[in-house]
């Protein structure tokens, strides 16, 4: 007896997953594009400089639109423009470039990796806000907060130029598979992505630093911002780092980042040039020692291990994900800030060149009472402040599930 063999039938194409025979697709790269090298210097430019230009205040007070700060982050935005202006030209003018394919169009005439596109925009800023902040000073004298209009449009102008050179090595990295040949390219895209990572929390640490002081650590509203901010950036970065630690290793980058400046710059010879000195000084005035993120970071770490691992059976969703992040993230802030910030503040032992504690504006009182104590006014009852910290850890919750949101967008960038 003769068996009928099966006959095969092919499918129709599917309308969904067809793709025209000239539609451009992205390629694997094969090496880190110069440009990404580039941008993520100019970030780390703009940091140091931002930086340095506080000290300069707190030391030395008069400056000018060419202060030596202010040129190393002229630098930064000079580079930025420069590589990313050269990337947008030669895809423009490339018709045939096979990177175009990876590219984004705007204004229906430019090609660029997104990256490049925002790294321009924010250098342009920077470089319009300078002869802002120039005229600003001499209209107004030494700025009395660090948010003012000139360093507004400085700082906006940042952010933009950060988050480009973020996007710009998010592109490539998102591109490498795990199977790919090019897993020496990926380490350094890894490692690139981070830094890139820590130098924007460097930024948003700054920004929010009059309210993060040491002297505000007993405080609920020090929580509070800290909620805002923190875990809504580091679970985003978190989600779309490749590394295994990835915001244990962002959290070290910022710490060292900042450090380092506050650091170095005490050791060279400063002299106030701007009355009232009401406290002479001879060096440098470090600016402040960070908050110790590396701690909740390590466990949000754990927490996206256990729970947010595609092959992980326990994995949950990203509204309970982002519940458990809002305690595990503000738990140890507290635990770690709390003493850590009483140390600062208070012990004489943090009075030093590597706690920073020492450091006084040449225009504050040296014998201020609450120098070295923590005043009446930045005190809170146990009840006052576990409702402010109840608030703080909602507020995280909040924070985290747009930053997974936002991770999200970050994993699917590949232009």
């Amino acid at each position: 007896m003769q068996t009928a063999l099966p006959r095969t039938h092919s499918l129709p194409p599917n309308p969904h997953t067809m793709r025209p025979a000239d539609s451009p697709t992205i390629t694997s790269i094969t090496s880190v594009p110069v440009y990404v090298y580039a941008i993520v210097f100019a970030s780390l430019c703009v940091v140091w400089g931002l930086l340095w230009d506080i000290m300069w205040h707190m030391s030395i007070g008069r400056d000018g639109l060419f202060a030596p700060p202010h040129l190393v982050i002229y630098v930064g935005a000079v580079v930025s423009g420069l590589f990313s202006g050269y990337q947008i030209l030669r895809l423009t003018l490339q018709k045939n470039n096979p990177e175009r394919a990876g590219a984004v169009r705007f204004w229906g005439v430019f090609y660029a990796p997104l990256g490049a596109m925002f790294c321009v925009w924010g250098a342009l800023a920077m470089l319009t806000s300078a002869p802002f902040d120039d005229w600003w000073h001499n209209t107004f004298g030494l700025d009395v907060q660090i948010l003012t209009p000139p360093h507004t449009i400085l700082a906006v102008g940042i952010m933009v130029l950060q988050f480009g050179a973020m996007v710009g090595v998010l592109a490539p990295q998102n591109q490498i598979t795990q199977d790919s040949e090019n897993q020496s390219t990926n380490r350094v895209l890894k490692i690139l992505f981070a830094v890139a990572a820590g130098l924007v929390l460097c930024t948003l640490f700054t920004l929010l630093a009059e309210t993060l002081t040491k002297s505000r650590s007993h405080q609920s509203t020090y929580y509070l911002f800290a909620a805002i901010i923190f875990p809504f950036f580091l679970l985003a970065v978190g989600r779309a780092s490749k590394l295994r630690y990835p915001i244990t290793v962002i959290t070290a980058i910022y710490m060292l980042a900042m450090l380092i400046p506050n650091w170095v710059l005490p050791l060279f010879p400063a002299t106030p040039r701007l009355g009232p000195i009401i406290n002479p000084i001879t060096h440098y005035q470090a600016f402040m020692f960070p908050v110790v993120l590396v701690v909740p970071g390590f466990f949000l770490d754990k927490l996206l291990h256990r729970f947010d691992n595609s092959a992980n059976s326990r994995r949950i969703n990203d509204w309970w994900l982002a519940v458990l992040a809002g305690v595990v993230f503000m738990i140890p802030l507290l635990a770690v800030q709390w003493p850590f910030g009483e140390f600062l503040h208070t012990s004489p032992n943090a009075r030093n060149w590597f706690f920073l504690s020492e450091s006084w504006s040449y225009s504050n009182d040296p014998d201020w009472k609450y120098r070295y104590a923590f005043a009446p006014y930045r005190l809170q009852t146990p009840a006052g402040f576990l409702m402010g910290f109840g608030k703080a850890i909602l507020l995280a919750m909040v924070s985290a599930r747009v930053g997974l949101f936002w991770g999200n967008w970050m994993k699917r960038v590949q232009r």
